[in-house]
């Protein structure tokens, strides 16, 4: 597993704080894991309350039919460095 930054460890615990993850602490998401699917497998609904998180704690507005919010939603990591870009 590759090691969280301080950054990625925040946008973690905003992610379980948002879709109430349950099965696993914040520091435990792999930042290069994918977040869909066979990685942390959550589903559409679990990025619109991501998204919605996002917005409120770093003002960065997320479109659904924007590419590049759907290469940002890939992994911890590309979430992560999204937001940062776009704050």
């Amino acid at each position: 597993m590759a090691t969280q930054t301080e950054s990625e460890l925040k946008m973690a615990q905003l992610i379980a704080e948002a879709i109430n993850l349950e099965d696993m602490e914040p520091e435990e998401i792999d930042p290069e894991e994918q977040l869909f699917g066979d990685g942390l497998g959550l589903d559409s609904i679990d990025a619109l309350e991501i998204s919605l998180a996002i917005s409120q704690e770093y003002g960065v507005q997320m479109k659904a039919e924007d590419q590049t919010t759907r290469e940002a939603f890939a992994t911890l990591r590309s979430l992560t460095a999204y937001v940062e870009s776009n704050k």
